[in-house]
């Protein structure tokens, strides 16, 4: 589901006879910020468009698009110009085969941002029976073929541990484009999948088989693709009890009330494990921006300052949701939205 919101309604673009300033560094061809990407994110850049805004009336609100982490890397690296968005929100880190794409259609120059941490929570209705799991039950759940020892043939929890409640494994979570669900596997399933060490010795001798192995979910009534609307999975938990739900600790947080976190190896999802690293599904929030259009479209810098501003300790975004980063690594941010160093697709992966 992709959502989108424009504070303002987009004028006609206004070009300069047949050229595109936005492309050629010469001006402006559009006067709002363009922003697209994770749904994780989502509800961050719409708190900063909302105070970019209040900050100076005269300023255009943003346009944002929930288009899924993968989704919205796909549009950033369609070209460079007014017609391409400024800034992708990212639930995950740039892959390398995005980021050659991006250099394939003239996008050269990316600044690479941290906004902050957040957590891929596994919760429950508060209604439902209490299940507490390990990384290694939750990847068996999970994978396609876990251990690469055939198909998933579980069908209730105790089918993998006889401790677990007696109820049917039930997931509703991120679909392929999502970030969330990249990070999920990277994160989450990996560590479980290396429980087994001839599995684990796949990481170095054999990383396709590997990431066959420990990336693969399953595609049978074990799992429900949910879409991108987390809103919808935490839905969902209140009609159907015994399911498990994977999405951001941000909307956890918000729906306190009628969900709570399942500990994975002991630890529950809050803020303070997640910030600590104890929690197995911590994970980095990144937001991309074009180096070329920093400058040409009104405001871009400003809102980057913003956006790093309301992700403070005591800051806006923290209060929905978003976990601070250290304060040396914000004054590493703050000094790249100054300097605008390039990504290196070297260090990607």
């Amino acid at each position: 589901m992709i959502r989108k919101l424009a504070f303002a309604c987009l004028p006609a673009l206004l070009l300069a006879g047949c050229q595109d300033p936005a492309s050629t560094n010469q001006g402006s061809s559009r006067s709002e910020i363009r922003i697209v990407g994770s749904s994780t994110v989502f509800p961050f850049a719409k708190k900063v468009s909302e105070e970019f805004v209040n900050f100076d009336p005269e300023r255009r609100s943003p346009i944002l698009e929930s288009t899924g982490t993968g989704g919205g890397i796909e549009l950033f690296c369609s070209g460079v110009g007014a017609n391409t968005p400024d800034i992708v929100n990212a639930s995950r880190r740039m892959k390398k085969n995005e980021f050659d794409r991006c250099i394939t259609n003239g996008v050269e120059e990316i600044v690479e941002v941290i906004i902050g941490f957040d957590g891929i929570a596994l919760a429950q209705s508060k209604n439902g029976p209490k299940i507490n799991l390990s990384v290694a039950e939750f990847y068996t759940a999970l994978a396609a073929e876990p251990f690469g020892k055939g198909p998933n043939t579980t069908r209730r929890w105790p089918d993998i541990n006889p401790a677990l409640p007696d109820t049917r494994i039930n997931i509703f979570g991120p679909p392929s484009t999502s970030g969330t669900r990249d990070a999920l596997e990277e994160i989450i399933m990996e560590k479980g999948c290396k429980t087994d060490p001839a599995v684990g010795a796949l990481a170095d001798s054999d990383k396709d088989k590997f990431e066959e192995i420990c990336h693969t979910v399953r595609t049978d009534q074990g799992y429900t693709d949910a879409g991108e609307n987390d809103n919808l999975i935490v839905q969902k938990l209140s009609t159907n009890p015994d399911a498990v739900g994977i999405f951001s600790y941000s909307y956890l947080a918000d729906n306190a009330e009628t969900v709570r976190g399942i500990p994975i190896n002991g630890v529950e999802p809050s803020y303070a494990t997640i910030e600590s690293g104890q929690y197995p599904g911590a994970r980095t929030l990144f937001i991309y921006i074009k180096k070329k259009h920093v400058d040409v479209i009104p405001g871009l810098r400003e809102f980057l300052a913003e956006y790093l501003r309301g992700g403070e300790p005591d800051g806006y975004l923290t209060r929905i949701g978003l976990i601070s980063s250290p304060a040396k690594m914000r004054s590493e941010m703050l000094e790249r939205i100054k300097s605008l160093p390039t990504l290196d697709g070297a260090v990607l992966e």
